[in-house]
This record gives C-alpha cells, structure tokens and sequence, in this order.
C-alpha cells in the first residue's frame, strides 16, 4: 500500500548532509508538484503557511545548493538530487505515517509525528519498519 514500489530506493541510499528544513521543503515541493503539475514560491508559502521572504530564501538557499531550479516564470522544478532526497524523505514520511495509523494513532496526529520521524530516522531502521508493516498488513488482509 505504502512503499511497495518505493521500498528499493531506501535500502542502499546514499548519504548526504541535508537539514531537516530542507528535507520539508523539498518534500512540500514534490506533494505540490505531484498535485498540482507545475509549483511556484506563493504554493509553497500557501502550503507551509510561512512568509513570502522566508520561502523566498529558502528558495535561495536550495537553489544555490543545486536541490532546485527556477525558471523565468517562478515555476520550481527539483534536480536529479533534490527529487532523491524529496522522494526518499515522503517515502519514509508515508510508511511511518501508514504505520502509526495502524497502531491506532490519529490520521492528523499520525501524519505530523510523521513528519519529525522523518528526519531523524536511520535509512536502513525506516526500511526495517517499511518490511515490518508489509508483512504485517498481508497477515492480516490473510486472517
């Protein structure tokens, strides 16, 4: 349900140095891109409900970091490494949250412990508990 397809992109990743505030953006501007098609500064600051100048230089900070490019009409789009780590970083977000639902957690809580798990979390723990969960839902969706 959760990483089916997604689980092989955590085993064997690569690390990098990337802050948590960087990891949210980089993953608001994914959930954006994928529901929206195209992402502007203004989604993000309407999506994160921070302030223009904030997004503005956060904007500029993951450009310059090579995470993200801006064309001539404000439209954002992730670079080959902004889209691993925005990928990888929903990835674990969706497993953790799906497992926390499970465990009976609210869906609104879920989703925003979620959210800190994320980042703190090892690759290889988060794939461990992706396994887990899968196993887990097949034994039940068996009984």
């Amino acid at each position: 349900m959760i990483m089916n397809e997604k689980a092989g992109e955590l085993r064997g990743s690569r690390q990098i140095t990337v802050n948590e505030s960087a990891e949210d953006y980089l993953e608001t501007i994914l959930v954006l891109k994928n529901s929206l098609g195209m992402v502007r500064s203004i989604d993000v600051v309407n999506e994160m409900n921070y302030s223009k100048p904030s997004i503005s230089i956060a904007m500029k900070k993951l450009r310059e970091n090579g995470f993200i490019t801006v064309d001539d009409g404000g439209y954002i789009s992730l670079t080959e490494e902004g889209m691993r780590i925005a990928e990888k970083t929903y990835a674990k977000h969706k497993v953790l949250q799906a497992c926390l639902e499970a465990l009976g957690v609210e869906p609104e809580l879920a989703a925003e412990e979620a959210c800190h798990i994320e980042h703190v979390i090892d690759d290889d723990t988060c794939q461990k508990i992706c396994d887990f969960y899968h196993k887990f839902m097949e034994q039940k969706i068996k009984d």
